[in-house]
């Protein structure tokens, strides 16, 4: 059996330009901060005032998402005086895309000038403690795929990106941690404000009880099918990240059990926090 191989990146460094130039060419907006919504979480982007709208299928080399609670455009403006891009619709490996199409909006943020990545997503509670509505910080988490030699770094390094090993110890930025907890505590949030490791799995199943059970031995806190690989490649491209999982169902881990995880759940959640959620960011993006 040949072993697990990672290919090239299928965009040269010409088409990432391309790409940002075109943005750039499109819009007045210098976005210093860019944030990624998970699925039902694209109302962060309906704070953005002086707004620029794209959908994806017009800008130049761009993915398109299908997900249902993802609208699949890329807003500029600006929030709290912070000039901003954000991401309404996310791509995934369940899709049918590789790891270099997943993780391609990062390095055209990258080259517009982002210096701070926020990501977000929706998942499943593994630790006991935690129940649905809460948000948790990301401290840490556990590259499932990566392990099955899906890192998107794979192949020839591009030094203009970022350096061939990068650390990733420290792939959440331990101030913005701070600074999101002094905000939620300022907020009225800290009360749902957990912190912890998320992993990420493929999908687009949910988890068997006994892949449940193994990730919390692994020591997950939460878990998804999303968030990592970008959060690889802007530690690569040097983007500080802070990273916000919203609960929306609990995982299920007893065989007596009758609960069942499915996407409507999921989406029904976000609905109801999302307002929490919109204005820890905003104040965050506020102080950053």
């Amino acid at each position: 059996m040949e072993a697990a191989s990672c290919s090239s990146s299928r965009y040269s460094y010409e088409e990432y330009k391309e790409t940002a130039e075109w943005l750039r060419d499109h819009t007045e907006q210098r976005p210093r901060v860019a944030i990624i919504c998970g699925s039902g979480l694209g109302s962060l982007a309906d704070l953005l005032q002086n707004k620029t709208v794209f959908h994806y299928k017009d800008i130049p080399h761009f993915p398109i998402s299908t997900v249902p609670g993802h609208a699949g455009q890329l807003v500029f403006g600006s929030l709290q005086g912070c000039d901003c891009v954000c991401m309404q619709g996310r791509f995934h490996f369940y899709e049918g895309y590789d790891i270099q199409t997943v993780t391609f909006p990062v390095r055209v943020f990258h080259l517009l000038g982002v210096d701070t990545l926020i990501v977000t997503n929706a998942c499943g509670g593994l630790n006991s403690t935690y129940s649905v509505g809460d948000i948790m910080l990301i401290k840490d988490h556990i590259n499932m795929p990566g392990f099955a030699g899906q890192n998107p770094l794979c192949g020839p390094n591009d030094k203009r990106f970022g350096e061939r090993f990068p650390c990733m110890s420290d792939a959440y930025d331990r101030e913005l941690m701070a600074l999101a907890k002094q905000t939620a505590a300022e907020q009225g949030c800290d009360s749902f404000l957990q912190e912890g490791v998320y992993c990420m799995v493929v999908g687009p199943s949910f988890e068997t009880i006994a892949e449940c059970r193994a990730l919390r031995t692994l020591g997950a806190d939460t878990v998804g099918m999303s968030t990592v690989p970008e959060v690889v490649v802007a530690r690569h491209c040097g983007l500080r990240v802070l990273g916000l999982s919203l609960v929306t169902n609990i995982a299920v881990t007893d065989y007596d059990s009758h609960e069942k995880a499915n996407h409507e759940e999921v989406l029904k959640t976000t609905q109801y926090r999302a307002q929490d959620l919109e204005r820890l960011v905003t104040h965050i993006i506020a102080k950053i």
